[in-house]
């Protein structure tokens, strides 16, 4: 059975757990600590970021698009319509949910790793705006959630979990639609909402 090498509150380790449960592609799930860079994690992935997926014959699978790229082919393109026009919404869909998680992290790890006195605050403003750009984006017009969902789908839920583990009652206010979104989400699939980041 394929490994992923993952963490509870990544929100990438989340959208490729999600991905595999709804695609039933069954995963040995092992968390790691990034910050100990243990060796079972460096030696699959010299960067030593998670998600990795290790496949049966031992090729890592790094990073999470990637991952889902991987999953799509194994399910027989389950992730992703093989219509080229929405293949690329839901390929859009998935770089702008990642791309507002990658600003949300960098916010978390900004004051994580400095002491309060060098967190650079323009900076982090520059980070957050870009989270709010792209979640009123997704807030004037949220996709379409029909019996099916996309890898698209998936990481837009994944975010917006994390954005509520990370950042409860900071971007909600005026993005209702969006929080609706979720909602439905975990309604019509709630097999995937316990794989959501904790």
């Amino acid at each position: 059975m394929p490994k992923l090498l993952y963490a509870p509150a990544s929100p990438y380790s989340a959208k490729v757990r999600m991905a595999a449960r709804y695609a039933d592609i069954a995963l040995e799930a092992v968390t790691v600590e990034t910050s100990a860079e243990p060796p079972e994690l460096i030696g699959a992935n010299p960067l030593g970021k998670i998600p990795v997926l290790v496949t049966d014959d031992g090729e890592a699978v790094f990073d999470s698009r990637a991952i889902i790229q991987y999953l799509n082919r194994l399910s027989g393109s389950r992730l992703f319509s093989r219509s080229p026009a929405r293949r690329t919404e839901a390929e859009r869909l998935e770089a702008l949910a990642d791309g507002i998680a990658d600003c949300a992290l960098a916010h978390v790890y900004e004051r994580r790793s400095r002491p309060e006195e060098m967190v650079h605050g323009p900076w982090l403003d520059k980070q957050w705006a870009k989270v709010l750009r792209g979640l009123d984006h997704l807030n004037a017009s949220p996709p379409k959630l029909g019996k099916k969902l996309t890898a698209g789908h998936i990481a837009l839920r994944s975010t917006l979990a994390y954005l509520d583990l990370r950042f409860s009652g900071k971007w909600e206010k005026g993005r209702g639609r969006l929080k609706r979104w979720a909602a439905r989400f975990d309604e019509k699939f709630p097999e995937l909402k316990s794989l959501l980041p904790s």
